[in-house]
């Protein structure tokens, strides 16, 4: 394309060490050429008296910065008094401060977004600080606008709360690390480069996808760089040396390359539900209440999936549950208060229905709850389900989807003492409520690389392509797109996303296969049915195998 890309700096907390920042600058323009730009994140000044007489020399033009340096606001209340004016201006020959938020845009078409400060927690904000306004007029104007693709750089001084999630951990404290509105920007700028400062070290995260894979289209990847304090004691990095091409000059296929360390995106599950999954994180998620702008919609009764019939899964195909059988013998409370979603028909899986046959159930969490698969292809085949009216897990909130993480292990190692693999397997098609079918297979009959191969063969063999995705991928597709979705023993996935006629029986099938457990005959759970005596005595045998690993008898 031909086109020069430019050389830019990137640089930590200052904090006055004026001198040592622009002599390093000069050893790497020596060796390396002149660089285009130096963009400073964190505390620039110092509020020390040699700091201050540092920067005297600067302002007054005895010395001058060998590169033009643009430097982001205050992010102390000591450091105030160094900028005149909120608006950002020219503080020294070649030295510009930014301002208080905004997007600056070079010649070269590069787009620079920044925020300078921190969160501000109390009203009116401190000037230091950034406010809920300050991100929504930055925000706005950008994606308001269609053909809006992201920006080429995000400065901010603090970190985006949970950027580590799925990637490679930093050496901070992460209880208390980051904020989530800096999160939120993030997501909704998608920035190439997203530098930030103010923890001390130096964190160069995995570079993440900014698109779900198989439901939205191929976007540019983004690299989130936390550089250290200059002169740290340590020797951390507080430097960072790149090459951007800017985003408008590139062609589409040059733009969206994947590289083959990328993660998926860290704020996705976090954006959507409005919360990060740490408890201890204050909620602060002001300014991405946009409306219509803003993505995947409420969780409201009105915005859940649509209703599709219910039929073919050996759960909830035209077998009610009855809800009187045998009830009073299962020792557990089934009526303790929880206002989860409500379904707006009869349903055979909400713990609350009439119709949901009790007699079946093994554990009852406070949002989940186990329970023994009806005509099971073993005696421990169970399925997990929430308790409120779920329809797939792409619906289902923080604490439900922890709570479903916790039966899934528990389930896990109660097969692993047993000396079983466990499969889990669900499908978001033709199902009204989400249902993880967890399957256990002896060790003794076939590895997981079998299993794997198993389902791999059987839906080529139906001309369907199961996709190997990474491990720590969060099943948080559109809630509309229905899927097919396997989790082996060793912790890999595989997704299907349905087209049409796709077999409802797939996943027992391929289960009851010669290959594996080797009984055919009972891929159709309509084949495998029981009375409701023998159907007791099994729930009653694995409530009690059960019982030592049963975290909510426990909480």
């Amino acid at each position: 394309m031909g086109e020069k890309p430019l050389k830019i700096l990137a640089c930590g907390d200052v904090e006055g060490s004026i001198n040592a920042v622009f002599n390093r600058v000069r050893t790497i323009q020596k060796k390396s050429g002149q660089f285009d730009l130096l963009l400073c994140v964190g505390n620039f000044f110092g509020s020390s008296p040699g700091a201050q007489a540092e920067w005297q020399e600067y302002k007054s033009g005895a010395k001058k910065a060998p590169i033009h340096t643009y430097i982001l606001g205050a992010a102390s209340q000591e450091t105030l008094r160094f900028f005149p004016s909120a608006d950002g201006c020219e503080l020294a020959d070649n030295i510009t401060y930014l301002g208080r938020r905004g997007v600056f845009t070079g010649a070269s078409g590069l787009q620079i977004a920044y925020v300078s400060g921190r969160e501000g927690q109390q009203d009116p904000t401190p000037a230091h600080c950034f406010s809920p306004k300050d991100l929504t007029q930055l925000v706005e104007p950008l994606i308001s606008n269609n053909q809006f693709r992201g920006v080429d750089i995000l400065l901010t001084s603090q970190w985006p709360r949970g950027v580590w999630q799925y990637a490679n951990s930093p050496e901070v404290n992460t209880k208390f690390c980051g904020t989530t509105s800096i999160s939120h920007l993030a997501y909704k700028l998608k920035p190439r480069y997203h530098f930030a400062a103010v923890e001390g070290v130096h964190y160069e995260r995995l570079p993440y996808r900014n698109h779900v894979v198989l439901q939205e289209n191929t976007q540019h990847v983004s690299r989130f760089i936390a550089l250290a304090t200059v002169n740290n004691p340590e020797k951390r990095k507080y430097l960072y040396a790149f090459n951007i091409i800017p985003m408008k000059s590139m062609e589409a296929s040059e733009l969206v390359k994947q590289p083959q360390d990328v993660t998926e995106s860290p704020y996705n599950r976090m954006v959507r539900e409005n919360t990060l999954s740490d408890p201890t994180e204050p909620a602060s998620q002001f300014f991405f209440d946009l409306g219509k702008k803003q993505r995947g919609g409420g969780r409201g009764q009105g915005g859940r999936g649509r209703k599709r019939p219910s039929d073919g899964d050996g759960q909830n195909q035209g077998q009610p549950w009855d809800s009187d059988r045998q009830s009073q013998r299962l020792p557990l409370d089934l009526d303790r208060p929880k206002q989860p979603p409500q379904p707006s028909g009869p349903c055979w899986f909400c713990l609350a229905s009439p119709q949901v046959e009790k007699h079946l159930v093994i554990s009852i969490g406070t949002h989940c709850y186990l329970a023994l698969a009806k005509g099971s292809l073993t005696p421990q085949h169970v399925l997990v389900l929430p308790i409120g009216h779920y329809q797939s897990v792409v619906e289902l909130s923080s604490e439900v989807v922890k709570e479903l993480d916790r039966y899934k292990m528990a389930v896990r190692t109660f097969y692993k003492s047993k000396g079983q693999r466990c499969v889990l397997f669900e499908r978001n098609y033709h199902s009204q409520h989400l249902q993880i079918q967890v399957v256990p297979v002896p060790e003794d009959k076939c590895t997981t690389e079998d299993i794997k191969e198993a389902f791999m063969l059987q839906a080529q063999e139906q001309n369907m392509e199961l996709m190997e995705i990474p491990q720590h991928t969060d099943l948080k597709q559109d809630k509309w797109t229905p899927y097919f979705y396997v989790e082996l023993d060793s912790g890999e996935k595989l997704f299907y996303r349905i087209q049409k006629n796709f077999p409802l029986q797939f996943g027992r099938e391929v289960l009851a296969s010669e290959a594996l457990l080797n009984i055919p005959e009972r891929a159709d759970w309509r084949e495998c049915k029981q009375t409701p005596e023998e159907e007791e005595g099994l729930s009653k045998q694995l409530r009690n195998d059960f019982q030592p690993y049963d975290f909510a008898l426990e909480d």
